[in-house]
């Protein structure tokens, strides 16, 4: 190897490979300048690899783009043509001008793109403000019509044809389809929507209202705005993380012992399961002293599975853990085969609308793939460590045993109490017959 010609400085490799020094010094310098910074605003993130296994469906939208991750997609493009038409509604019912809204996107422009992980430097300035306000629009107008009494169109895509709200909601809490809550919020503002004959519409509450009407008050209590600070809401996905708010006060202890017995082991061990009728999902709570475990009913569809993972990803990728992932690993000590679900279903805990307990456990196992708590600040703690110091202590067992195989309905426990009598009555009788002869 020989460096020559210290202006064109070449590195001769083999006789016929050369390196231009100079060139690949000022290449890597230009790709500095294009350097996308990690921000600590950060908050909407590609799917890591690791979770999305083989479950791609689960993160990718079927109906519409929101935001740079998945724009242009051909598959999705049949939605741009509508959201132009929504932007029309939008400037219309706001009385705001096409200008305003632009004005107002372009100045956010860095804060925008600091919210995505990735760069997107090949999306100009002009492609990306004009994305921003046909997906912010878009949402805004769907959440409207959907809540508000905003009537849609004849043209309507989305409520003029049946289940097209639905798949465009679903797309709405993927975390790869998001865009910073705080455009949508400033936009709104901006167009000054009202009320009929009342005040300006709000976006955290009308996100409420609509996510409500989506899930059901159970999944989005009506109270949950008074817990929300909508300044720090990152956007739609992370308002869904929050609404099984955690208790206030709960201590988060460690974890000591990473696993506990199955629903099954439970259960033979004595333990009572009740239905939970907290609408908190995270407010599992077990009596030690009455031996019930209390566990908030976990609904299971088509579409419990999506959302989990997209929840499931943003704490992920956001905090390295928390109480989704905590419940997920919990809701799995307890599920390990089909029995274990039956006797969840038994007690209403868990509401199937899947096929058989086998997908059911399925959706759990598949879930809790790759699924990283710390173990240091495990939210259900206290449930896991009392549950298995009460499996341990014997008599719990051996009482259990007892009712279950002697007394699990009247017409044995009345031949069980015969067959005890008949037998005192025996012993007695011997006793007796022993008297007499001595």
């Amino acid at each position: 190897m020989e460096i020559v010609a210290a202006t064109t400085e070449q590195i001769e490799r083999n006789d016929h490979v050369s390196l231009d020094i100079n060139k690949l010094t000022k290449s890597v310098h230009e790709e500095f300048k294009t350097l996308h910074a990690f921000s600590n605003e950060c908050s909407i993130y590609r799917v890591p690899n690791r979770l999305r296994g083989s479950k791609e469906y689960a993160y990718t939208p079927q109906s519409v783009s929101i935001g740079p991750i998945h724009h242009g997609k051909e598959e999705l493009k049949e939605m741009e043509g509508h959201k132009k038409l929504y932007l029309k509604e939008f400037l219309k019912l706001g009385k705001v001008s096409v200008e305003k809204c632009i004005v107002a996107i372009t100045e956010r422009e860095t804060r925008l793109r600091n919210c995505y992980a990735d760069n997107f430097e090949k999306i100009t300035t002009g492609d990306f403000v004009k994305m921003m306000l046909l997906d912010s629009s878009f949402i805004i107008m769907v959440i409207l019509k959907q809540c508000a009494g905003v009537f849609p169109s004849n043209n309507d895509r989305i409520f003029g044809k049946p289940w097209r709200i639905v798949e465009v909601t679903r797309d709405m809490c993927l975390l790869e389809n998001q865009i910073p809550f705080f455009i949508l919020d400033d936009l709104l503002k901006l167009a000054e929507i009202r009320i009929p004959g009342g005040a300006a519409f709000s976006m955290i509450e009308l996100t409420r209202a609509f996510f409500s009407r989506a899930f059901g008050d159970s999944r989005v209590p009506k109270d949950i705005l008074k817990d929300i600070n909508s300044s720090e809401l990152e956007h739609f996905v992370d308002f869904l993380r929050f609404c099984p708010r955690p208790k206030k006060g709960k201590q988060i202890k460690p974890l000591k012992t990473r696993t506990m017995p199955s629903a099954m082991e439970l259960h033979q061990s004595g333990v009572k399961f009740k239905c939970g009728s907290s609408k908190n999902l995270f407010d599992i709570n077990f009596d030690f002293e009455k031996g019930i475990l209390e566990i908030p009913p976990l609904f299971f569809e088509d579409h419990t599975e999506k959302l989990f993972r997209n929840l499931h990803a943003f704490e992920q990728c956001q905090y390295s853990g928390g109480c989704v992932s905590d419940y997920i690993a919990t809701i799995n000590f307890l599920v390990r085969a089909p029995n274990d679900v039956e006797i969840l279903s038994k007690k209403g805990i868990i509401d199937n609308w899947l096929s058989d307990n086998d997908a059911v456990m399925r959706v759990l196992h598949d879930l809790d793939r790759e699924n990283r708590v710390d173990s240091k600040r495990f939210y259900f703690a206290d449930v896991v460590e009392d549950l298995n110091k009460y499996c341990r202590k014997r008599r719990h067992r051996w009482i259990a045993a007892l009712k279950q195989n002697y007394f699990y309905n009247p017409w044995v426990s009345i031949s069980v109490a015969a067959a005890g009598a008949l037998l005192i009555l025996t012993v007695i009788q011997a006793m007796c017959s022993v008297i007499q002869v001595t």
